[in-house]
């Protein structure tokens, strides 16, 4: 039976209130949702960012379940060690247990600082997930721009202002990066829906090899969002076909969601205070070009899964 909201609600907590996240924060629906997709001992590593910051303040943790911190750069080289560790233990039958491994990073920890740790893991092979709760911008040092930052997008080091526009290029396809690797199983998805998240989630443990899931989580202080708003500016990202959700098993892609009223990129960027600028007089060939960019790309989407 697949998974829904329902066997998840029952299931323990593995990721404890009392955190310091700001009100409205996705990352914390992305952890219960990760960690609560299989039932199996879980062992994580979170890079340095939000996620870590306001999860564990000492003398507290939120964290219910073995937990490693880590530097900016190597949540996937730390779980790397800590899988290939347990596969020596079980070889030489000082363990029996399934216990299955799992990495978090920002995108400022994924696309930039660790993209290297993360590379060299997949490659490698090791039997663990990767999840990148990606909200566009190195958010928890001030909100500078990332190649996660969409362009247009209004951050301290990409400015909004007479001279600048916003950040100036288009953000990196970090998904089809992955699959390049010729992993089994990667996954774009979104705390807009949840079951999609746990779904795909629970896939991502039980392949046999490395996964990656990179999920679109808002920031609401860095996207000058309302806090009740993140998971509706979510939803509205893939009906906008900003953020398609897809997966690639196996290197056969298949486009999970299809939007039936595709909305228009000036509607869901017109709710977001970064890019505020981009909606006076002189900026209507910017967003035009952001609009076929995301059109072209949907389209590229579509053929990958059609020839699949």
């Amino acid at each position: 039976m697949a998974l829904n909201l329902k066997e998840l609600a029952s299931r323990p907590e593995r990721f404890s209130a009392g955190h310091r996240a700001c009100a409205g924060c996705g990352f914390p629906l992305v952890i219960k949702m990760v960690l609560g997709s299989i039932k199996e001992p879980i062992v994580a590593a979170c890079a340095t960012g939000c996620m870590e910051v306001t999860s564990t303040i000492f003398p507290y943790t939120a964290w219910e379940i073995p937990f490693i911190h880590n530097a900016f750069e190597n949540s996937a080289a730390t779980m790397s060690g800590v899988e290939a560790a347990y596969q020596s233990l079980k070889r030489q039958g000082k363990i029996d247990k399934d216990i299955r491994f799992v990495a978090f990073g920002g995108d400022g920890g994924t696309y930039d600082i660790g993209f290297q740790s993360l590379s060299g893991a997949m490659e490698r092979g090791h039997n663990m997930v990767y999840v990148c709760y990606d909200n566009g911008a190195y958010m928890n040092t001030g909100v500078q721009r990332s190649s996660a930052t969409p362009r247009g997008s209004h951050t301290t080091t990409t400015p909004a202002g007479k001279v600048g526009k916003g950040k100036q290029q288009y953000r990196k396809d970090l998904a089809l990066i992955m699959a390049a690797h010729g992993i089994p199983y990667v996954a774009q998805a979104s705390v807009g829906d949840l079951v999609d998240l746990a779904r795909k989630a629970e896939k991502a443990f039980n392949v046999d090899g490395p996964a990656f899931l990179n999920v679109l989580t808002p920031c609401r202080l860095g996207w000058n969002v309302p806090a009740d708003s993140v998971r509706d500016i979510a939803k509205e990202a893939t009906d906008a076909c900003f953020w398609p959700l897809f997966e690639v098993e196996n290197g056969k892609w298949k486009v999970n969601y299809k939007p039936k009223n595709k909305i228009a990129m000036d509607d869901w960027m017109k709710q977001q205070g970064r890019f505020k600028h981009l909606f006076a007089p002189g900026n209507e060939d910017i967003r035009r070009e952001i609009q076929e960019e995301v059109d072209r790309q949907w389209e590229a989407l579509l053929k990958r899964a059609e020839e699949a």
